[in-house]
């Protein structure tokens, strides 16, 4: 059971005591930066158990979690048969830099539920598996230039690290130091849901870009779906134009449906990226696509990308397991679960006379501090992420974790019982009331 008592940030001594020390060894004592706690203050909470939808901190301390690894653990945290089936490939060994059988299996299973994608390759990561769809694409167009949207990440890889120009014509200038000016040039920045501006770049420069990658559903700007036809128009512009439409389905691949975002939206992309799930926990990720387009990859083309670990038994055994877990049944069941906790944030909000907007697709959602739709960047920039901040370390003292960002999407499982749902609406209603003072409209 959850303890119900408050959590107070001073009686953390323990993580304290981690993250100072971790400040000596690690960059700002982390391995990825939302995790420092930089945009909501305190210290992080270093996590030593995670079962179902609780996570245990090293001064023994429960949450509810609402990070989920960042999407992974759809089943819920140490699910029994994935936990297994991790087990049982590690007794048969932890590493090959050979094939397995299992790696054929997911395959088989991505493909059976993906109709966009005849080939699949298994990478380490999001960030690998988008690199080298964007190679793909270059390669097989002969073009250099690639569109990216504001807001959205892509992993960070030189060419996606880059932020807006002036305009939408504008060459995009880097968004983070050592990233050259060369690596920048070639990427182009439109505005997500806005397809006037991909129309105006693809007016401008047709012939040379390669390709457009997009989150069908952003994820890392806050949950913001697509607009009607948005998706529409980015397929038929690179159809028009032959140029490559990526889907970077990272964070929504298997999560937000069966089929993916592109199920929901009935839109089929020329190549597909992904992560998270299909690791079942463990460092993963995959591009894949049509036939002719994976077989220009080597060796069976001249697209080269190698990995010494791409393919490892453990990842492949937990993915295998955990889709084969995902059928029609659980993503009815989290979407119950899903709806029940925004329409209960939503009114304990409204009751509390706080103005914030949830945004969902699936078991994705975030809520914003502001008072009208967030449909991009700009949008969700304009959202208070200083009651934010607020907001979340009054549901963090009373056992709740969620993204410690305004810009992050929260995660729902399986194993968000109805109670966990009411205990965290109803916690988010007493920290409502609680900065009503500064929250107040």
């Amino acid at each position: 059971m959850l303890r119900n008592k408050s959590i107070a940030s001073t009686d953390m001594n323990k993580s304290q005591l981690l993250f100072s020390r971790a400040q000596k060894t690690l960059p700002g004592g982390v391995n990825s930066p939302v995790r420092a706690f930089g945009a909501v203050g305190g210290t992080p909470k270093f996590i030593v158990k995670a079962k179902g939808c609780t996570l245990t901190d090293v001064d023994g301390r429960e949450y509810i979690d609402y990070i989920g690894s960042w999407g992974p653990m759809i089943l819920g945290h140490s699910h029994p048969e994935v936990v297994k089936a991790i087990v049982g490939a590690a007794k048969q060994g932890t590493s090959y830099g050979m094939p397995c059988p299992a790696e054929v299996e997911l395959a088989e299973e991505i493909i059976k539920r993906i109709p966009s994608i005849e080939k699949i390759r298994f990478v380490n990561s999001g960030t690998e598996a988008t690199m080298s769809a964007i190679r793909l694409a270059r390669a097989t167009t002969g073009r250099d230039v690639i569109v990216k949207f504001a807001g959205c990440y892509h992993g960070h890889s030189d060419s996606f690290l880059i932020q807006a120009g002036s305009g939408v014509a504008t060459l995009g200038l880097p968004d983070s130091p050592g990233v050259t000016k060369g690596a920048a040039q070639d990427t182009r920045i439109a505005r997500f849901n806005d397809i006037a501006s991909v129309e105006a770049l693809f007016r401008l420069e047709g012939d040379i870009i390669a390709a457009v990658i997009v989150e069908p559903v952003a994820g890392n700007m806050g949950v913001i779906p697509p607009q009607e036809g948005f998706l529409e128009g980015l397929r038929d512009l690179c159809s028009k134009y032959s140029s490559i439409l990526i889907f970077d389905e990272v964070m929504t691949g298997f999560r937000v449906a069966e089929g993916g975002a592109q199920e929901i939206y009935v839109v089929s992309p020329d190549l597909t990226t992904f992560g998270k799930i299909i690791g079942g926990g463990l460092p993963v990720g995959a591009y894949g696509g049509r036939r002719e387009l994976m077989s220009q990859i080597a060796p069976e083309g001249p697209v080269y990308q190698a990995g010494t670990l791409s393919g490892n038994p453990l990842a492949m055994a937990a993915g295998l397991k955990t889709l084969q877990l995902l059928k029609s049944d659980v993503y009815d069941n989290i979407e119950d679960i899903s709806k029940k906790l925004e329409k209960g944030l939503m009114s304990a909000a409204k009751e509390a006379n706080i103005a914030v907007i949830v945004q969902r697709v699936g078991s994705m959602l975030t809520l914003f501090f502001c008072d009208k739709p967030v449909r991009n960047m700009n949008d969700a920039s304009q959202a208070d992420h200083n009651r934010f901040g607020k907001f979340f370390n009054a549901m963090l003292d009373q056992g709740i974790h969620l993204p410690p960002s305004g810009y992050e999407a929260w995660f729902i499982s399986l194993a968000h019982s109805d109670d966990v749902i009411d205990r965290t609406v109803n916690t988010a209603f007493e920290a409502f009331k609680t900065l009503s003072s500064e929250f107040a409209l």
